[in-house]
Formats: C-alpha cells, structure tokens, sequence
C-alpha cells in the first residue's frame, strides 16, 4: 500500500495536449455519452476551470478567478489618463463645451421674426384704430351702442398687448437658464405702482360719487361719465391684474408692462376729451381728463427713469459677476 501511494506522488506525469485528451476521453466513453459530450464542448471553451496541462490564455481569467459566463471584468476597464489617447474619445469634452457656448439666438432661430411681430402686431391694434380711425364712424352718441363701441376698440388692443407681451416673454427667456430664480421685482416698486393704480382708479369714481349725490354742479348723467371714463377704468383694472401676473409669474417683461398700457392710456384720455367737446361736458369733467392725463405723463415718466436704473442695476450686477 505505501508502495503504491510513493508510486503515485512520484511518477511523472505524461503531458497530453488538450485536443488529443478530448478524443482520448471520448473514444473510451459508449456511443451514447459521446454526443453530451460533443454538445458540452463549447461551454468547456467558454469555461475558466481549465485542465492543469492547458496554457491559460491572457484574456480567459482575472484576479478574482471568475469566468466569461459570471460577466467578470474580462477585458479590463479603460482609465481616464489613457482615455485620451484612444482616438474615438478625442474630442468628447470639446464637443460638449460647443453646444453649451452656442449664442441663444444661433440655438433659437424661430424667435427671429418676433422681434419685428410683436411691435407689428402693437401697433395695428392699438395705434391705427386710435390714431387714423374716424371717431364719427366709432362713436355713436352718448349711449349704450357708443360706450359698447368704444369698449370693443379698447379691447382690440388690449388683445394686440397680450399678444406683444407673449412674444417679448418668449424673447426673453431662455429655456437652459433659471431665470425665473433670478427675476425679483423689489417690494418698493410693486408699492408703487399700486398706489399709484389705485390713485388713478379711485378719483374718477369718487368724481362720480361727489356728482351723484350733488356736490359737483352742473350733475352729469352715469352714461356720459361712462362713455367719457368707462373704457379707461376698465382698461386700468385689467393692466393692474396683467402686472401681477407677471410679477408672480416672474417675467420677464415685468418692466415692460406699464409702458405698454400707459402710453396708450395717454391716448384714451386724449380721446375722453374729445368725447367731452362733443357731448357738452361741464368744465369740471374736462379739467379732471386733463388731471389725469398729466398724471398718467407723470407715471410714464417715472417709469421710464425706473427702466434705466434698473438696467444700470444689471450692468453693475454682471460686472460684478464677471469679477
């Protein structure tokens, strides 16, 4: 028994090559065993348990001892620093540094045309019908058909602005920046505007009230008063909604709104006056049109110089940035 163990341990072993151990096996083994065996040898290919007489080949096996089939990392991972050196990887970065450095305006071209719309569009609505449309053919008389009249004019501009400040909303952003996070309009501005909104809502009405109950004379009837400053009150309101809206929505064209409105709403007036002339106001209801129409040049004004200090504000804000 010892013989036979020394025998075993010291016997060399007779090297046989892996093709010619294959058919060696095969050929003792039945007909019936032979064909598993013929089917199983692709998966002893693919296998990295090999026999101890079979060279391993340099891509068949890794540290860990995993095979192809576990998905081990066969092919080993490429590194950053040799990363450059591959050819089909030149040029990645730079690639992506081009699209972000593009100009909004060579990424956005269909906004092009907007620049010349939207003014366009401004001006057919709302200075056209006021500035070369007879007042005759518009004003029927001091009725419901002439206040029905001047209302429906007002709101064919009123569209024109909706539309023109789309268009500068869409100008004006951009879809790869936060702007809206940017966007603050200060608490004194929204202050006000406020005040003096309601300052120019609320004097016509108290007008109104004093002539109602006889402390104005000669009275005026609610007709007269609402074909004179009818349309321009309704127009106020719906500029004061238009500039909270945007100051929640946080446009853009924030800045943009009350010159809008307030140059046209220096036209309305002017037309009130006309108005007057022809229905025979008292002299109160034309100086207070004339009140307002100084005030209203006085707002657009002060909201021109608010313009500029706020765009001096941006400069000194980008020169600091860029700092």
């Amino acid at each position: 028994m010892a013989s036979l163990t020394w025998f075993s341990v010291s016997s060399p072993r007779k090297v046989i090559p892996n093709n010619q151990a294959f058919k060696w096996r095969s050929s003792k083994l039945p007909r019936q065993v032979q064909k598993p065996i013929l089917r199983r040898k692709c998966l002893t290919l693919c296998s990295s348990n090999l026999f101890p007489w079979e060279a391993s080949p340099p891509y068949a096996t890794t540290e860990d001892g995993d095979g192809i089939i576990k998905g081990s990392n066969i092919v080993e991972p490429i590194d950053a620093d040799d990363k450059l050196g591959i050819p089909i990887f030149q040029g990645e970065e730079e690639a992506i540094i081009d699209m972000k450095s593009q100009p909004p305006t060579l990424q956005q071209p269909l906004k092009w045309p907007m620049w010349l719309l939207g003014p366009s569009v401004l001006l057919a609505t709302g200075m056209a019908p006021t500035l070369w449309l007879p007042l005759s053919s518009v004003f029927l008389g001091p009725n419901i058909a002439g206040l029905l009249s001047l209302v429906g004019l007002d709101c064919l501009f009123n569209m024109g602005a909706t539309l023109f400040l789309l268009m500068a909303d869409a100008c004006g952003r951009h879809p790869t920046s936060n702007l809206e996070q940017k966007i603050r309009v200060p608490a004194a501005y929204k202050f006000w505007k406020l005040v003096s909104s309601l300052l120019g809502l609320l004097v016509p009405l108290i007008l109104l009230f004093a002539s109602q109950r006889g402390s104005l004379e000669p009275q005026v009837s609610f007709i007269s008063f609402a074909v004179l400053l009818g349309p321009y009150l309704l127009l106020l309101s719906v500029q004061m909604l238009t500039e909270m809206l945007t100051w929640h929505w946080r446009s853009p064209v924030w800045i943009v709104t009350p010159l809008v409105y307030e140059a046209y709403r220096v036209l309305q007036l002017m037309r009130g006056l006309k108005l007057a002339g022809e229905i025979g106001s008292p002299a109160w209801v034309t100086g207070s049109i004339r009140g307002l129409v100084s005030w209203w040049v006085l707002i657009l004004g002060v909201q021109l110089m608010s313009v500029a200090w706020f765009v001096g504000v941006a400069s000194r804000v980008r020169q600091n940035g860029s700092a």
